[in-house]
């Protein structure tokens, strides 16, 4: 397949700012980036770039203060899918409660450092470890094929932590924007009753079914599209999950509302503190209650009922 690389030029250059990028871009197709001088390089098949809709993403980019331009040429052909993938991820350990490492690693022999990291991760939260129900850490793999969602991310990390204080056993789960499909495979092996997973990315549909398969929980229903695929989804959620960009959790906010059961919990994330006010505006026209935040670096996670 041919691919396409477009260097994005990034005034002023921050983390904040190319994460955030990196995010919308998505939706434009991109399936995975490089850090430049001057922002960044992404990668997108040239027959699925939607540039009209990555011009939309950036003339409604949240950080005002920020100018972002961007010029589009062929990609050396390679198998780029390859190359990201060679690269892995050392292993997550998230509050001693849940390991996640990267599936190839483990096949090489190397899965001994996500152990070594328990050992030595620091015990955060004590209250938290004490009475969780889990006697020993939740073990997830993920082969990352091109799919956000290794754990590496502050944004899955959040969210995960949010499931681990749940009781989530015998739950629907709703896993919208699944990328790896790591947010729904630690609800199933939380014990879910039921996960649904969709994503509008082809790959992260097959990625997701992968790695459901990989950590022994095939029973996980993915399907490919966006929020409109909830109207051919039968039955309600008690937890919604969603990790996505503020701009889509806005719009798709009235769907994820209406397959929430009764005390139902949604949980996203994707987003920045001055972003809260909209988001929680938002909740609060649909009749769902703030019930909390939690942080990490520069990103937030909102929980509502």
């Amino acid at each position: 397949m041919k691919y396409l690389v477009t260097t994005f030029k990034i005034i002023p250059n921050s983390e904040i700012a190319r994460d955030l990028l990196a995010s919308i871009a998505a939706e434009a197709g991109f399936e995975t980036f490089e850090e430049s001088d001057e922002g960044m390089k992404g990668y997108v098949q040239e027959s699925l770039f939607a540039a009209d809709v990555l011009d939309e993403c950036i003339k409604d980019f949240p950080l005002p203060d920020v100018t972002i331009s961007y010029t589009v040429s062929p990609a050396e052909d390679k198998d780029w899918n390859e190359t990201w993938e060679q690269a892995g991820f050392e292993p997550i350990v998230i509050d001693n409660r849940c390991i996640i490492y990267d599936a190839k690693q483990a096949e090489n022999g190397t899965i001994k450092m996500a152990n070594e990291k328990l050992t030595d991760a620091p015990h955060e939260k004590e209250e938290t470890l004490q009475t969780s129900e889990t006697s020993s850490p939740l073990s997830i793999a993920i082969d990352a094929r091109m799919a956000f969602g290794t754990g590496t991310h502050d944004t899955t990390q959040m969210i995960v932590r949010q499931l681990l204080d749940m009781h989530v056993e015998g739950k629907r789960v709703l896993d919208c924007g699944c990328g790896t499909g790591i947010l729904g495979i630690v609800a199933a092996k939380l014990g879910a009753e039921r996960v649904v997973a969709y994503d509008i990315d082809e790959w992260s549909v097959e990625n997701t079914r992968h790695n459901a398969s990989l950590n022994g929980v095939d029973f996980i229903e993915v399907l490919q599209g966006d929020a409109h695929v909830l109207s051919h989804v039968s039955g309600v959620f008690d937890i919604v999950l969603a990790n996505i960009n503020r701009n889509i959790l806005l719009q798709d906010m009235p769907a994820f509302k209406d397959i929430m059961a009764p005390e139902a919990v949604l949980i996203i994330s994707g987003f920045y503190e001055e972003d809260i006010p909209l988001l929680v505006d938002k909740a609060s026209s649909l009749s769902l209650e703030y019930h909390g935040k939690d942080s990490s670096g520069d990103w937030r996670c909102l929980v509502f009922r």
